[in-house]
């Protein structure tokens, strides 16, 4: 009988996708490239002085067992900025999870915004990632997270996935800001209570750590006004937070860029009807 025998080894994807840059009379230019396995990185065309760097998941989604890598090097006195090329999407994994891994170093006077698109959770789905990034001297760093949980057109409620999701940026080997997100089915059970989301099934957090970064919290502030989200910023000591919760992931969407614009222009990949860059 076929549920006798043994169990078939299910195919796992695996990629890293590495993007190394030099600085020349001020602008970062590509010095290096690697790709492997399921993980791309393209280069598009920017009309700007500041590269793009697209990462691309050619395998679709993250299941079990899924081994993921993405790197940047940003010289010194140059910016960049970093994105994906579609949201990421962690699927039902019946063994381990998937595992994806952030890293960057940022050179002295260099600035990276990492903005990737949403990741969206779904059901029985199981992912564990780990952002770093390395400041040098008085380097900056824009990042964004954005988790959906489940399809709200479909009606999907996930009750049962599982993410752990490690952000860290360093400055000269010393750690600024670091925070560690972890759902799970005791988690998402409780949802609705204010001090977990409120009710909410998707969320964010935008992040600047930068010297200046306090000086512009009223700015950031005032970008707020998104209707459909409960929004927050606060700066201190170098770093601005803004964490943003919504019931629906297009207000959402809206309020991130609205809120992004006022820091850096949006990658071309965030293109949307009514938010331009």
């Amino acid at each position: 009988m076929l549920d006798n025998g043994p169990i078939s080894q299910l195919q796992r994807s695996r990629g890293r996708a590495s993007v190394g840059f030099v600085s020349r009379l001020g602008r970062a230019h590509l010095a290096t490239l690697h790709q492997s396995g399921s993980a791309k990185a393209m280069l598009p065309r920017v009309h700007g002085a500041v590269p793009e760097v697209v990462f691309l998941n050619t395998s679709g989604g993250l299941t079990g067992g899924d081994q993921l890598d993405y790197s940047l090097d940003v010289p010194p006195q140059t910016e960049v900025t970093a994105t994906t090329q579609t949201a990421e999407r962690g699927y039902a994994s019946p063994g381990p999870a998937a595992a994806v891994r952030i890293s960057a170093t940022v050179g002295t006077g260099a600035r990276l915004n990492w903005l990737p698109q949403e990741t969206l959770i779904y059901e029985n789905s199981n992912v564990s990632r780990e952002t770093n990034i390395e400041l040098f001297g008085n380097a900056s760093c824009l990042m964004v997270e954005t988790i959906v949980l489940g399809r709200h057109a479909m009606g999907e409620v996930p009750c049962n996935a599982r993410l752990i999701d490690r952000r860290s940026i360093q400055r000269d080997g010393r750690p600024v800001w670091a925070e560690t997100l972890r759902l799970d089915g005791a988690v998402l059970s409780q949802i609705g209570q204010p001090a977990i989301l409120n009710g909410a099934n998707c969320f964010a957090i935008i992040a600047l750590v930068a010297p200046d970064a306090p000086d512009l919290t009223d700015r950031i502030r005032a970008t707020l006004t998104v209707p459909g989200c409960r929004s927050a910023a606060s700066g201190w000591d170098g770093r601005l937070l803004v964490r943003i919760t919504a019931n629906d992931g297009w207000p959402l969407r809206c309020q991130i860029a609205q809120t992004l614009r006022a820091l850096t222009p949006l990658p071309r990949v965030w293109q949307m009807p009514g938010v331009g860059p």
